[in-house]
């Protein structure tokens, strides 16, 4: 690896560092294929680690999937998220959980763009154990440069969340808004996206979730990148006088094809 690169990679690693927790609130940008020309597009990992001291045992097991088709045309775009990531020893589940992701976009013209999407996700460890929700809005590129790219978002979603304790299910009619930076640099090739999400209830503001997170993302080879992803996720609850909050740092190498 070039020297550049190198202190690059030390630099992202040393500023992302915090603590690994899952949220209830995926970033969707992060994980699109900034191209408009190539129409099919995946990226996946797999980890898997097993270590046994005197029978005390810690397994963990970690896999994604991204993947992205457009049409002949390339003005529709249908793209998939899938993740599952198992943290267990021989007495406790530190993390058990799952994500799906299934989305449409059709570009209408430069700026305009619609979406629908679908989504499931669950995690054992959170307040939120489960999480389904249909959605639609629109999705405005309002800045685009050789390096640079903006997007303001807004969509409606109909949620169905479950608590664990107490059992409980909720039905929500949800507003999500987001706002996206992304930023190539040419010299190092290194790949930015910043993206702040807000989505409160249309019927309650102060029930809202808010996510910050930057990725970045540098190429190793053709085919290799290293990846670096941090979250800050908030959520309150003000019916229970209560609220989640996160952060999560993901360091590692990304196949793409």
């Amino acid at each position: 690896m070039h020297t550049s690169k190198f202190f690059v990679a030390l630099f992202l690693l040393v500023f992302c560092l915090s603590n690994r927790v899952s949220s209830q609130l995926v970033n969707i940008e992060s994980q699109r294929m900034q191209s408009d020309s190539v129409r099919f597009a995946l990226k996946s990992d797999l980890l898997f680690n097993y270590s046994d001291n005197n029978g005390n045992y810690i397994i963990q097991i970690g896999s994604n999937i991204t993947a992205q088709l457009k049409a002949k045309d390339l003005k529709k775009t249908y793209f998939f998220i899938g993740n599952y990531n198992l943290i267990r020893s021989k007495d406790e589940e530190f993390q058990n959980s799952w994500f799906l992701h299934v989305r449409y976009n059709q570009k209408l013209s430069k700026l305009f763009r619609l979406e629908a999407f679908l989504q499931n996700q669950n995690n054992t460890r959170l307040t939120i154990t489960s999480r389904n929700l249909i959605g639609a809005g629109i999705r405005l590129k309002f800045i685009s440069t050789e390096t640079g790219k903006a997007y303001f978002g807004n969509s409606y979603m109909y949620e169905i969340e479950q608590i664990k304790e107490p059992k409980q299910q909720f039905y929500n009619h949800r507003n999500s808004s987001y706002l996206s930076l992304s930023q190539h640099f040419k010299r190092t090739k290194l790949d930015l996206v910043g993206t702040v999400y807000f989505q409160p209830l249309y019927n309650n503001i102060a029930n809202h979730r808010v996510l910050a997170q930057l990725k970045a993302e540098l190429p190793l080879g053709k085919r290799l990148r290293f990846s670096a992803l941090y979250n800050y996720f908030y959520a309150s609850f003000p019916e229970n006088d209560t609220s989640d909050y996160s952060s999560n740092l993901q360091l590692g190498l990304t196949f793409q094809i």
